[in-house]
């Protein structure tokens, strides 16, 4: 980021996950399905899921305040709250407001995104650009999700690969040359029917007939989406990188978005890296779109895997289609 733009980074991280675990143990009792054919097929062994009365707001909050609460963050002092999500409470008011309420940040403006899978790192990119221009000092990103409530659980090729969560992190500025180096956003919406929810829109109201069609849960073709994805998370990647001014080998740590372990490979071992240098969670939450990225993040920085100074790199994909990618000199 040229000229008198100031440097910003993450400076803060939380996360909120449900309580209730099911397996793929439990998944071979409700469809036609089995652990190796889930685990060996996504890598994916078990995943959260809310409870019938837990809203994506809810976990949002959560995080929120997590990653406030690392960042010595105050309420009064956030300027923009950002919530990426496929699942919002409920079509408007956003959920960021409904988060804003909660937290009793009223000076901050609010709103979601949806970018599907992609969604932190758009709102990533988003926050950045507000802080690094002198807009805004502090912005609170949300990833989170109830997928679990969009799911077809009668659908074995899909209701194996989701998990409900939020993840979150808090931008300000940092020490020049530190925090977000580049980022790379991307679509390409001549996939839009690979992956979708069809009814519940504009195009097609809710109504008893698009109840009945099961038009309401996830539906996608996921021999296409897993080609497209094997494609461009190396490609963003790659891409972020160049922009950043970095080779493959300067890499420490990939936090890739957590869609399947044969996908999350993929990408590493294109960018040369060691399994030692890669975030990998989703076998105990699954996919849990706009919210896998900072979930990891978060858990990359609680275990001591990410240092000051290390190189991060993430990476997402998602239905669009959409893909994003960030570099960061980890530090303040």
């Amino acid at each position: 980021m040229a000229g008198s733009r100031r440097s910003v980074g993450i400076v803060g991280v939380g996360s909120a996950l449900p309580e209730k675990v099911i397996t793929n143990g439990d998944l071979e009792k409700m469809v036609d399905t089995s652990n190796q054919w889930i685990t060996t097929r996504t890598g994916i062994k078990e995943r959260r899921i809310a409870s019938p009365e837990t809203a994506t707001s809810d976990l949002a909050l959560t995080a929120g305040r997590r990653a406030m609460e690392r960042a010595g963050i105050e309420p009064e002092e956030l300027d923009l709250i950002l919530v990426a999500t496929t699942t919002p409470d409920m079509a408007f008011p956003s959920t960021a407001c409904i988060v804003q309420a909660g937290l009793g940040a009223y000076n901050a403006a609010a709103f979601d995104l949806e970018a599907a899978c992609s969604g932190f790192l758009y709102g990533l990119a988003i926050g950045e650009q507000f802080i690094s221009s002198g807009v805004y000092e502090t912005v609170l990103i949300i990833g989170a999700e109830v997928l679990s409530k969009i799911v077809n659980w009668s659908d074995r090729n899909t209701c194996v690969l989701f998990g409900d969560g939020a993840g979150a992190c808090v931008l300000r500025p940092v020490t020049a040359g530190k925090g977000i180096l580049s980022h790379y956003l991307g679509a390409d919406g001549r996939g839009v029917k690979l992956l979708q929810l069809p009814a519940g829109g504009s195009r097609l109201p809710a109504s008893a007939a698009t109840v009945e069609q099961g038009l309401h849960y996830i539906e996608m073709q996921g021999a296409e989406v897993f080609k497209f994805a094997v494609r461009i998370m190396g490609e963003a990647s790659l891409e972020a990188l160049r922009r950043a001014g970095l080779a493959r080998e300067e890499v420490d740590l990939l936090v890739p978005h957590q869609a399947n372990h044969r996908i999350i490979m993929a990408a590493a071992k294109r960018l040369g890296l060691t399994p030692e240098q890669v975030i990998v969670n989703l076998d105990r939450y699954g996919n849990m779109s706009a919210a896998s990225i900072p979930v990891a993040l978060e858990e990359a920085v609680s275990e001591g895997r990410i240092r000051d100074g290390d190189n991060v790199l993430l990476v997402g994909f998602g239905a669009g289609l959409t893909w994003g990618a960030a570099v960061l000199k980890w530090g303040l």
